[in-house]
């Protein structure tokens, strides 16, 4: 009798696969301070992270299309192998230029784990089913939030930070395993197209460059580097496009950007995705900085939206079944402006729990926007695309927050430098000491309350482009047609 596939079981393994690479992020953050006291080398820390990121946003559209091509099962466990490559190599890392090498190998097979996860779970629910799973992957990336700044301390306390690297090698081993007994999948039937290797290649440094420029552009601002890398980005994105044009099986269907429904959405997708990054990086530095709250109060205040995000996904599948996608799009973006209204309202002494409120509000609309465009970008192309429609809106969410990452802190910077100035205030750096609560009881209380209105009034800046954002999801969710018919893509 011919084996299938245990979908609760294999759902498990989804979700402790995207939750292995969801902690990631959080529990590194903690363990920072503490691996840099041990391998030294602070001035390239922040490559650790960077890495990571870039790799991880490189390679997810090949391992779309490789899913399409090949398979979703052998490629999601490639992704997880090389993440536990990546990982065993970060806990053996004796210097830090050798834990970044590692962390690039560990971005890599992210990069195959949240898109072929999607892809995967677009293969076994239906519609109404399938919003609710994506819940649940959700809230393991809020779980990660709140959860993995506590695991890091624990672990770094205890066993020493190599362990924040080296407890994903059983977990991952023990996912291959279940998967390769548990996911029956159908073998595909391999053409004999090539692999479109030079798109592959432009496309990822099209990518490569993108990215970079937009995060040295927040670190550095405008430099030589960040100009010579936006013309590299452009450059590449030239040559990718004429070799997509040329290719018996392109790494990206061009055709699917005629689809007006599949551009909407991954437009939407990424402008929502952009205000995202400011909900998660300024609202606790408003705790900190303007409220003066302990570190661990801005991860608290946005464990509501993590929370509740999950429920918006849950309804988003009920209304999927009876309502158009434009009509949810427009409830849940309308939810956001709400939120985000209220928080470019909110005057400087608003009381602490009012934030618990609106992040829970923001989680609404936020379950609601991204589940509905994840499974429209899914449910707008042809079977055969879905790997690469899926990688695409992952990629799409990931642009948006590296771009809007670098922008908001732009802004935030370009405020707080001018109000600075204005008052007379010529320590630029004293920004960075009134957002550590350690270093911030150390100004007087008299130009510390000064220098809470400085931060107060730039991070409406901040809010205010952020609502811009959600302005142009809404236009563009309007552009968002009937529901979705899978057409044929003939080249």
């Amino acid at each position: 009798m011919k084996r299938k596939t245990n979908v609760k079981v294999v759902t498990a393994g989804i979700f402790i696969a995207t939750f292995m690479s969801a902690i990631e992020g959080t529990i590194v953050t903690t363990a920072m301070p503490t691996i840099v006291g041990s391998l030294h080398g602070i001035e390239i820390m922040n490559w650790v992270f960077s890495i990571y990121l870039l790799t991880n946003a490189m390679i997810t559209p090949i391992y779309g299309k490789l899913a399409d091509k090949i398979g979703r099962k052998p490629i999601f466990i490639v992704g997880i192998l090389l993440f536990v490559l990546g990982s065993a190599l970060c806990g053996m890392s004796n210097e830090m230029l050798t834990l970044i090498i590692a962390r690039a190998i560990q971005g890599i097979g992210a990069g195959a784990i949240m898109p072929v996860s999607l892809t995967i779970i677009a293969d076994l629910y239906d519609l109404e089913k399938r919003a609710k799973v994506l819940g649940l992957t959700s809230a393991a990336w809020g779980i990660a939030s709140v959860f993995g700044p506590l695991a890091g301390g624990l672990i770094v306390d205890t066993v020493g930070w190599h362990w924040i690297f080296f407890i994903n090698v059983p977990i991952g081993l023990g996912l291959i395993g279940l998967l390769q007994y548990f996911f029956v999948e159908e073998k595909k039937n391999h053409q004999a197209k090539k692999m479109d290797i030079l798109g592959s290649l432009f496309l990822m440094l099209t990518l490569l460059s993108l990215l970079l420029g937009f995060q040295l552009l927040g670190d550095e601002g405008l430099s030589l580097a960040v100009g010579a890398l936006f013309i590299a980005s452009v450059l590449a994105l030239v040559f990718f496009i004429q070799t997509e044009k040329r290719a018996v099986d392109p790494v990206i269907n061009l055709k699917l950007f005629s689809n007006q429904t599949f551009a909407s959405v991954n437009i939407v997708a990424a402008l929502i995705s952009g205000f995202l990054m400011g909900l998660d990086v300024y609202i606790p530095m408003w705790m900190q900085g303007v409220l003066g709250k302990p570190a661990g109060v801005g991860g608290l205040v946005l464990a509501p939206m993590s929370i509740v995000w999950m429920y918006g996904s849950f309804l988003s599948g009920r209304l999927l079944r009876k309502y158009s996608v434009k009509w949810i799009l427009i409830v849940g973006l309308t939810i956001i402006l709400l939120g985000g209204g209220t928080l470019l309202a909110l005057p400087q002494q608003s009381p602490f729990w009012l934030f618990f409120i609106i992040t829970g509000v923001l989680g609404v609309g936020y379950g609601l926007s991204i589940t509905t465009t994840t499974v429209e970008a899914q449910a707008s192309v042809p079977k055969e695309e879905i790997g690469v429609a899926t990688s695409f809106n992952t990629l799409s969410r990931t642009i948006g927050q590296t771009v809007m990452v670098a922008l908001f802190g732009i802004i935030l910077n370009v405020a707080n430098s001018r109000q600075l100035i204005k008052a007379g205030i010529s320590d630029l750096d004293i920004m960075n000491r009134l957002i550590n609560p350690h270093t911030a009881i150390q100004i007087e209380l008299e130009l510390r309350t000064e220098l809470h209105k400085i931060l107060f009034d730039s991070l409406h800046w901040v809010y205010l482009a952020g609502l811009l954002l959600i302005i142009f999801a809404l236009i563009f969710s309007f552009m968002v047609g009937k529901p979705a018919r899978r057409v044929k893509l003939e080249k």
